[in-house]
């Protein structure tokens, strides 16, 4: 009797590794299909990049960061959201921001500018954009926010895989670096004071963008009309 009880255990025991295992892959996989999206807009960036480089007198890009959200960090998400019952589908549908590429450019108008080269690539599918830039928001964040979908071809076939991208100027990403590095010492309880002296160093590096724009603009002879931000095509809310 004994003997069966344990193999009985050693079954079950077996069972569940197989299927804690199984899980673990299909997570991997499906986090992948995030990274080869990410890659893909990377590569795009890099080419425009380049080409700036090497055959235009300006490079409007700064540098360039990119992340895959951690097993972690995916959890939190779908809580915080409140998705109940959640499969590699539903997450799918409800978090857009999996796979992210941070694009840093010099100056508020290479922002839009940047914007409009990559969107206008045929096989890019803009789901949202939200400007805050034009709109900011409450704490001062300003930053073009996109949800890209991108294809990625796989050897099962083509996959559409969305991406956010997020473009700011270096005044924008210090200010944003500080803020969230501020809200993690305080567990997002920020003293008062504090959320007083981050709004206004949001202004101030607003002032310090159009400044260093009205300088770019004068050392280089380039008319204010040609550094002036078009309104991004706005996609969904």
């Amino acid at each position: 009797m004994r003997n069966v009880e344990r193999m009985s255990t050693v079954s079950v025991d077996e069972r569940a590794i197989s299927e804690a295992k199984e899980l673990r892959d299909q997570f991997q996989r499906f986090l992948r299909e995030y990274e080869f999206g990410m890659r893909e807009v990377e590569t795009k960036i890099s080419i425009l990049r380049d080409e700036f480089t090497h055959h235009h007198a300006y490079n409007p890009i700064e540098h360039v960061k990119s992340r895959v959200k951690t097993p972690d960090s995916i959890v939190e998400k779908i809580a915080r959201k409140g998705i109940e019952e959640p499969d590699f589908a539903r997450i799918r549908e409800e978090i857009t921001d999996i796979a992210g590429v941070r694009v840093t450019c010099s100056f508020i108008a290479d922002v839009y500018r940047l914007f409009d080269l990559l969107t206008a690539q045929d096989d890019i599918t803009v789901r949202v954009v939200k400007d805050y830039i034009a709109n900011p928001k409450p704490n001062g964040y300003k930053s073009l926010h996109v949800i890209l979908e991108v294809p990625v071809f796989l050897s099962t076939g083509a996959l559409s895989v969305p991406v956010e991208v997020q473009f700011r100027t270096i005044a924008m990403d210090f200010w944003a670096s500080l803020e969230h590095k501020i809200y993690y010492k305080f567990s997002n309880q920020v003293p008062a004071h504090l959320v007083e002296s981050l709004t206004d160093a949001a202004d101030a590096a607003a002032e310090l963008d159009l400044r260093m724009e009205r300088l770019h603009r004068e050392a280089h002879g380039v008319p204010q009309r040609q550094l002036a931000p078009p309104p991004p095509r706005v996609v969904g809310v």
